[in-house]
């Protein structure tokens, strides 16, 4: 998408930058200017500033500078194109279309973007009406405060066929556009077009644009309305069809609150339903989406991708506890492993039997939930223990008969990289369990316990069970970073002579990145604090958690280098000599990684890249 310069500045010009800014974040008057905690990082003290003539933010804590665009890109988690379609929106401006046809489309577009939101706010208003107190009551029973109420737009649909079909129609709606958009049906006996929904509790299902495009209606219990006629029972939960505006196996519900809590840091959790949502927000878990009305498609697994910000890209996928869960995870792995690359996976994770998100945090509480997360397994161990559980490998043909339908599971996944690390993964497995056992009489069987499984839990097999996952802590693929920074922290009198260096290093973990960058900009200032007053200054800035994770005696076991040091040119030398150790490990890194893609593709361009790297070592060893 082309979006021409001049509309660009013509859209700056009609936004004043702290009126956005002040709807995401709390502002207050500094002059001429505007100051606020900044949302990037944690902070205490305000270092965000907002200068409305300029028309940029800039953030003296973490170096977070940019346009009114490039803060709703960031804070908002969207693209480029979806950042500028948002404001241009609020400014009344229409976004140049590239022909006719988009034109005509985007126009017809609006107008029922137009139509769903003032349906929203119909239903909004109906919940909160007297006449409709027992759907109101219901909710509220539920656990859902106003002000989540609010924050989901719930609202409520009345038993009446044509109340919402009157409203629109004031506005100036027709009945085509409200059938389009799933809101009416027509009846094939009078051919006169009812409402789609009645009676039911509604969700309005927000694009990642937070435009409303399809609703959900829960009916409400059996004793909260009148009976049934004859045999019919309406169905518990009901979902618009698929509209211009709305394809149901392409989105997600609660997706413009997971992108904003996803670019802070926090994990993306699919669950099942609306309310387990709104349950899961309630408690904390603001990253929590669920698919609407189906089983998870490839293309919301994409978007579950795109949702997270960061390198690697693992949403846990949350299932019932039971047989059905497992079915259901089993389909889901179906659906992910042929889009595997590298960090782009998922964890899967079991309820307790007859729990759903919903009643497990309202009864249990929002750790016991937490637990259920912590507890998620890789997609390989599951895949492992899926193919094992319960079965008996004591013949040569059933174990090649595993290792047939694991080689199967690995040629599902097109990234040839990905793909040779699951057969590596899944070869150790077999290796470990069917090494020869001197003590076991019985053959081998894995007896481990999971979700959904009955009985009591069985006797240790050979291969050890997947450890229920700890806290997370940095990937092990910063040690040599980690060890970097410690050094720095500890030994601030050095950043004079590292700095380049330092302002190199990278993180895969965010919340580590943001430490490096509030030391570095403390730093940068020439502040002149000792050890003990940088690390003061950052923990008043919200980091304590990560110094205390980062300078820890685990970390100094493998870099001993990276304690305080009282000799300034010693600290100095260990730090540099570290850093080419760092280099040198990536560059090996890279060799290695061409040789094996040498090996299992001789093309031409794995020839050059692998000759490119050879040259490049040959260069730095001479």
């Amino acid at each position: 998408m082309t979006i021409p310069p001049r509309f660009l500045d013509e859209l700056r010009s009609r936004i004043t930058l702290s009126d956005i800014i002040g709807k995401r974040v709390r502002l207050t008057r500094a002059g001429r200017e505007f100051k606020a905690c900044c949302p990037f990082h944690n902070e205490k003290s305000p270092s965000f500033y907002v200068n409305d003539d300029k028309q940029f933010y800039h953030c003296f804590g973490c170096g977070a500078h940019g346009s009114v665009i490039d803060f709703v890109m960031r804070h908002d988690n969207l693209s480029f194109p979806e950042s500028v379609e948002t404001l241009a929106a609020m400014a009344g401006l229409q976004v140049p279309q590239s022909s006719p046809e988009d034109i005509e489309k985007a126009k017809k577009e609006k107008s029922l973007y137009t139509l769903m939101d003032d349906a929203a706010k119909w239903m909004e208003a109906q919940l909160r009406l007297p006449a409709n107190k027992i759907a109101y009551d219901y909710i509220r029973e539920r656990g859902v405060p106003e002000d989540v109420l609010s924050a989901f737009r719930v609202g409520y649909l009345p038993n009446d066929m044509q109340s919402l079909r009157k409203h629109l129609a004031t506005l100036g709606y027709t009945d085509a556009q409200m059938i389009e958009c799933s809101l009416l049906k027509t009846s094939e006996k009078s051919k006169e077009p009812y409402a789609f929904f009645r009676e039911r509790v509604m969700f309005p299902v927000p694009d990642r644009r937070g435009r409303i495009v399809a609703f959900g209606g829960r009916i409400l219990p059996d004793h909260l309305r009148a009976p049934d006629r004859g045999d019919f029972k309406p169905p518990k939960y009901v979902n618009s069809s698929d509209t211009p505006l709305f394809h149901k196996g392409k989105m997600l519900y609660g997706e413009p609150h997971a992108r904003m809590a996803a670019a802070d840091g926090q994990p993306v959790v699919v669950v099942e339903g609306y309310l387990d949502v709104i349950a899961c927000f309630r408690a904390g878990y603001r990253g929590a989406v669920a698919p609407l009305g189906t089983a998870l498609t490839e293309e919301q697994i994409l978007v579950l991708w795109k949702i997270i910000p960061s390198e690697e890209k693992i949403p846990v996928l949350c299932f019932d506890g039971d047989n059905a869960g497992r079915r259901a995870a089993s389909r889901a792995c179906e659906r992910i492993l042929p889009l595997l690359k590298a960090d782009h996976s998922a964890k899967i994770a079991f309820l307790p039997e007859g729990e759903d998100p919903d009643t497990l945090i309202k009864t249990k509480g929002k750790e016991a939930f937490g637990t259920v997360l912590q507890s998620a397994m890789n997609l390989v161990d599951f895949l492992w223990y899926d193919h094992t559980d319960g079965k008996a490998f004591d013949t040569p043909e059933s174990r090649a008969g595993l290792s047939k339908t694991l080689e199967e599971i690995c040629s599902r996944i097109t990234d040839r990289t990905v793909q040779h690390y699951y057969k590596e993964a899944f070869r150790e497995k077999i290796r470990k369990a069917f090494a020869p056992q001197p003590t076991q009489k019985q053959p081998w069987q894995p007896q481990t316990k999971q979700p959904w499984s009955g009985g009591k839990y069985g006797k240790q097999p050979v291969l050890q069970p997947v450890a229920p996952l700890r806290r997370p802590t940095f990937g092990k693929g910063d040690l040599y970073a980690q060890a970097l920074l410690a050094c720095l922290i500890n030994n601030p009198e050095i950043y004079g002579d590292i700095e380049e260096e330092a302002g190199q290093l990278n993180f895969s973990e965010n919340r580590l990145d943001r430490l490096r960058q509030a030391a570095l900009s403390t730093l940068n200032r020439g502040s002149g604090l000792d050890v003990q007053g940088l690390k003061a200054h950052l923990t008043e800035q919200g980091y304590g958690e990560e110094l205390g994770r980062l300078l820890s005696d685990s970390l100094y076991t493998h870099a001993s280098f990276a304690r305080a040091n009282s000799d300034p040119g010693a600290a100095l030398a260990s730090w540099q000599e570290a850093w080419k150790a760092m280099q040198a490990h990536g560059a090996k890194g890279e060799l290695r990684q061409a040789i094996q893609a040498m090996k299992e593709d001789l093309s031409e361009e794995n020839e050059n890249r692998l000759n490119a790297l050879r040259e490049i070592r040959n260069i730095s060893d001479g």
